[in-house]
């Protein structure tokens, strides 16, 4: 998967910067990492989980990945239930064709 599969049509304007965001990190790991979360999270975040994931697309590209790979500590601020959902978000289990057996 390279880019995003879901229509922002029936995203307000805030969750399509989102969107865009998330999908245009500059490392392209993270792009895949936070685009297809986006793709299948960001229209069900409410209240402080999309306040949240907004303040995550404002880090350091190069710091999200040492901190999802494990190279360096996590930082305090991200010790939080939405960013442990993002660490632990697998892109190719949730995008698995399905096959007749």
């Amino acid at each position: 998967m390279t880019g995003p599969t879901r229509s922002t049509a029936d995203l307000d304007p805030r969750r399509r910067r989102m969107l865009f965001r998330a999908w245009h990190r500059g490392i392209r790991e993270m792009d895949l990492i936070f685009g297809q979360f986006a793709d299948l999270e960001l229209a069900g975040l409410e209240g402080e989980d999309l306040e949240e994931f907004e303040r995550i697309l404002a880090e350091d590209d190069t710091d999200l990945f040492k901190w999802i790979s494990g190279e360096k500590p996590m930082p305090d601020h991200l010790k939080t239930p939405l960013f442990a959902r993002i660490v632990a978000f697998r892109p190719e289990e949730a995008f698995k064709p399905v096959t007749d057996l």
